[in-house]
């Protein structure tokens, strides 16, 4: 019966040609604008780590006290040197890393005078960051928890940046110039850049992969800059100019991150925490009562705000566009069916059931609706690779077309025409035969 009854949509369909053009150039754009806006949503609001975020936390110490805490009473979202060195030295996490950025330069290889520095965007971190953040590697590894006591100078590399100064290949073992410092290769990254950079002082969105991961104590020793936020205190002297003095100030430039096997072992960091402030209290440090956080990732990329307000404001308006061609599309169906009474008249005459209206009718959406899909799907191919003339490159970037994304296009302009089509189908079915037949 299928087939009889898409054989009749289609016949009715062609029939009147601009009306079904207009319904399916009226779904098509509503589903496409709605999905071009999804797509941009869902790059930016995605569980960067979702196998493990729940394992993974940022600790949260007020070291400024209540003067200087933000909304809703938070301390600072990143930790000073004290504080981060202190938690480092205590391990009480399965493993953990303090992390900051840092903007070094690679010397390419080879003998031309006018050789130039490459600016480079990198972390200083602990052995420990690799595997807690499940970094793939190319080729070789992080480095050792050994290498971090001896400050040894080693780094991890991205692939790209293996591409560009040894040409590919395993370089695990060569030399890298880094800053005017020779690093040895321990490892060469596969592509991986998780976005948001939920592991940044200040998470982020960025169009450059890492280029290079340097050892935390090492960048600390050699005072290599931090390229981050300084954190410091409105009314305290900038040390940015003096690393040492960055080290020895209040300053919160360091993100931290824990990972923690399970919520037992998370309320006992919590308390360990709070234990770790009191001692500060009890020292003549903190002259304040214990404010601490502890949030996993997803807690902390959505108390940070990552994703732009902006973004979901969007997405509710290109529903509500999506909506108001449902049912411009619902109008154009009803009038449709409608002008179709006497014809409905003589099928139910001839033993047709509302069963057999309803099934031929809400065929006929639903070829509507796939037609709608169709052309929703190239026009969210369009609107996916142009959004970078309207958002900011690392936004556009994370919009990418997927068979996930085509997929969920078709099927939510075949859903929604057949919603649409509900109505219509409906006020088509209650056509009483007699009356039609009688004024025919």
């Amino acid at each position: 019966m299928f087939g009889y009854y898409l054989e009749l949509a289609v016949r009715s369909l062609r029939r009147s040609p601009g009306l079904t053009a207009l319904m399916i150039l009226s779904i098509g754009f509503g589903v496409a604008v709605s999905m071009t806006t999804y797509s941009v949503f869902r790059g930016l609001s995605g569980d960067p780590i979702p196998w493990k975020s729940s394992r993974l936390f940022v600790p949260q110490i007020d070291a400024w006290g209540p003067g200087f805490r933000g909304p809703g009473d938070e301390p600072p979202d990143a930790l000073g040197y004290t504080d981060a060195m202190a938690l480092m030295r205590q391990h009480r996490a399965t493993r953990q890393s303090a992390i900051y950025p840092v903007a070094p330069s690679v010397m390419p290889t080879g003998t031309s005078r006018n050789r130039s520095p490459v600016p480079l965007d990198g972390y200083a971190v602990y052995g420990e960051f690799f595997p807690m953040l499940d970094v793939p590697f190319h080729y070789g590894h992080g480095w050792s928890a050994d290498d971090d006591v001896k400050q040894l100078p080693v780094a991890v590399i991205s692939d790209k940046l293996n591409q560009q100064v040894f040409g590919g290949g395993n370089s695990v073992g060569k030399a890298i110039d880094i800053d005017n410092h020779d690093y040895r290769i321990v490892g060469v990254m596969s592509d991986w850049d998780p976005q948001p950079r939920f592991f940044d002082v200040h998470p982020g969105y960025s169009v450059r992969d890492p280029d290079v991961f340097l050892p935390f104590r090492h960048s600390v020793a050699i005072r290599m800059i931090n390229d981050g936020w300084d954190g410091c205190r409105k009314g305290t002297s900038d040390p940015q100019s003096d690393f040492a003095g960055l080290q020895h100030s209040d300053c919160v430039w360091i993100a931290y991150m824990a990972e923690l096997s399970d919520a037992a072992a998370a309320r006992r960091y919590r308390q360990y925490l709070d234990d770790y402030a009191s001692e500060q209290q009890r020292a003549g440090r903190f002259h304040w009562a214990p404010n601490n956080r502890l949030r996993d990732v997803p807690a902390f990329l959505d108390y940070e705000q990552v994703v732009p307000r902006d973004t979901k404001v969007s997405l509710l308006a290109a529903q509500g566009l999506l909506i108001v061609c449902l049912v411009n599309t619902i109008g154009l169906l009803l009038a449709k069916f409608l002008r179709r009474s006497g014809e409905i008249a003589v099928r139910r005459a001839l033993g047709a059931s509302r069963k057999a209206i309803y099934a031929q009718f809400l065929t006929e959406a639903g070829v509507i609706g796939v037609g709608g899909g169709v052309l929703g799907l190239l026009f969210t191919a369009m609107g996916v690779l142009c959004l970078g003339q309207v958002l900011p490159a690392s936004f556009a970037a994370l919009a990418r077309i997927d068979p996930a994304l085509l997929s969920l296009t078709l099927l939510l302009a075949v859903t929604a025409t057949l919603l649409a089509g509900l109505y219509p189908t409906y006020r088509a079915s209650r056509v009483q035969p007699a009356w039609q037949l009688k004024a025919s």
